[in-house]
């Protein structure tokens, strides 16, 4: 079966447009704006003008574009581009990054997440994150999905709560591997299976979007497979922000993609059309290995 990728068919633009694209990456050394379809009709989370610097160092420029309500918006570019310092952004985590200072507005549904009155713990419930290697916690696999229930109170007996950790196991697609063994560690699973506890625990909190920075970047082929497949069902009941390096993965899960570059957003729209028809020269030239 062809992948979207697969049948990439290079966009040759317009002379008027070529011009405009060269003049204005030859002047600044990156676009002037974003094009395509950054917004939503449905949004779950919307951003609008932020910036991150990292003390004087301005890592993300003028960064406006949604997340919609049950979709998977996968995020690519080079290394170093920004697009996971941006993905950080949506549940405050960098808030821990000593000198990191963000500007503009993101809301999740219309409430300001970086209003001073906002507390992050449950906002990171709301909008979990699920990070490049996995990271259970040195509890068995039941206390790794209680865990979040528990903290934030989300239970009233016990028979609520084993609910809980069989739903968000079978949810992440893990159940049937490990009901015999809750109460072993979840550090003695395998990496995929650990990636999906992990989700699990994510997911465990009813969160409304879950975050992904590259979350098969240390998985097999088999173990990517299975997550890939997860993330396609998941979408069903959250919206999903996916890093990643892995333009085919991209191509795979999400229905819109977002092209950062040198901090700035580049080019979102659909990802068919992104792969196939992109709008941007960077954009093109990124997608058909120019650089990157």
């Amino acid at each position: 079966m062809t992948s979207t990728i697969d049948a990439i068919q290079p966009h040759v633009p317009t002379f008027s447009e070529s011009d405009t694209i060269t003049a204005e990456i030859e002047a600044t050394g990156r676009p002037n704006k974003t094009v395509g379809e950054p917004f939503s009709d449905s949004p779950r989370m919307t951003c609008r003008d932020v910036s991150v610097f990292y003390g004087t160092n301005q890592a993300i420029n003028n960064v406006s574009i949604d997340v919609g309500c049950n979709e998977v918006l996968a995020m690519i570019g080079p290394s170093g581009c920004g697009k996971s310092t941006f993905l950080r952004c949506l549940n405050r985590m960098n808030d821990t990054v000593a000198g990191c200072r963000v500007d503009g507005k993101i809301l999740l549904d219309d409430e300001d997440i970086y209003d001073p009155k906002v507390d992050v713990v449950p906002l990171r419930a709301l909008v979990g994150m699920v990070f490049q290697k996995p990271n259970p916690f040195p509890k068995s696999i039941y206390d790794n999905v209680a865990y979040g229930p528990k903290i934030h109170g989300l239970t009233k007996s016990k028979a609520e709560l084993d609910e809980i950790v069989e739903t968000s196991l079978q949810k992440a697609g893990l159940w049937e591997e490990v009901k015999d063994r809750l109460a072993e560690p979840g550090t003695g699973l395998s990496g995929g299976q650990q990636q999906r506890l992990c989700i699990a625990r994510a997911i465990a909190v009813s969160p409304e979007v879950i975050l992904m920075d590259e979350p098969c970047s240390a998985l097999d082929p088999i173990a990517t497979a299975k997550i890939e497949e997860l993330i396609s069902e998941l979408r069903l009941q959250f919206s999903i922000v996916i890093v990643t390096h892995a333009m085919q993965q991209a191509s795979r899960v999400s229905q819109r993609t977002a092209y950062f570059h040198l901090g700035d957003l580049v080019e979102v729209g659909p990802t068919e059309q992104i792969f196939t028809n992109p709008q941007h020269q960077l954009t093109e030239d990124y997608i058909t290995g120019r650089f990157g």
